[in-house]
């Protein structure tokens, strides 16, 4: 009896680790919104990492966190560090690419609850008068890792999905009461 018992648990065992091998070890999350207001508008929030404490889910998760800035105040090069509470953890996020009213990609590294590193990026997509935003986040995930998710339960997509799209509705607000995006004066040619 003891023998069945202990063939039973080996066997799925096995075939748990053969599940989780099988996972793929890539991830994508995605989610959209449209956002009544101009691209230019739209992507000023996120473009700025100060701004982003007026949308971002996690900023209501751990008001108390710790939130450092370094680089320049925008684009490609500027770096925001946290360090929060269990739900926000510590990690920093730096802008790698702009296009103005059109892309930002961001690397985010992840120091705690889990050291990890991936791509997010935002799409800001004329439609209209208003903007479509895209928000996605692409990563890999160890054995462990995948291990860990079947586990637990855990279903990324949701789990980075319910965020983002309540990140969407907060940039929807920030972003359609935000005053018009203003473009910069020409500059005008030297006489003569």
């Amino acid at each position: 009896m003891l023998r069945a018992v202990g063939l039973v648990i080996a066997v799925a065992l096995s075939a748990l680790l053969i599940f989780v091998a099988l996972q793929p070890s890539t991830y994508r999350v995605e989610r959209s919104a449209t956002i009544n207001a101009p691209p230019a508008q739209v992507y000023g929030q996120v473009y700025d990492f100060e701004k982003w404490q007026a949308w971002s889910p996690w900023a209501k998760l751990d008001p108390e966190a710790k939130v450092t800035f370094v680089g320049p105040k925008s684009g490609p090069g500027a770096v925001m560090r946290w360090a929060g509470n269990d739900k926000v953890g510590r990690g920093a996020m730096a802008i790698t690419e702009a296009r103005p009213d059109e892309a930002i990609k961001i690397r985010l590294d992840f120091v705690e609850p889990m050291a990890g590193t991936s791509d997010v990026a935002f799409a800001f997509q004329p439609d209209g008068q208003a903007t479509r935003v895209i928000w996605s986040i692409d990563g890999e995930q160890s054995f462990v890792e995948r291990l860990m998710c079947t586990v637990m339960g855990v279903n990324l997509d949701r789990m980075i999905g319910d965020d983002y799209e309540r990140g969407l509705a907060n940039l929807k607000a920030v972003a359609e009461a935000a005053p018009p995006a203003t473009a910069p004066a020409p500059v005008a040619a030297p006489p003569g």
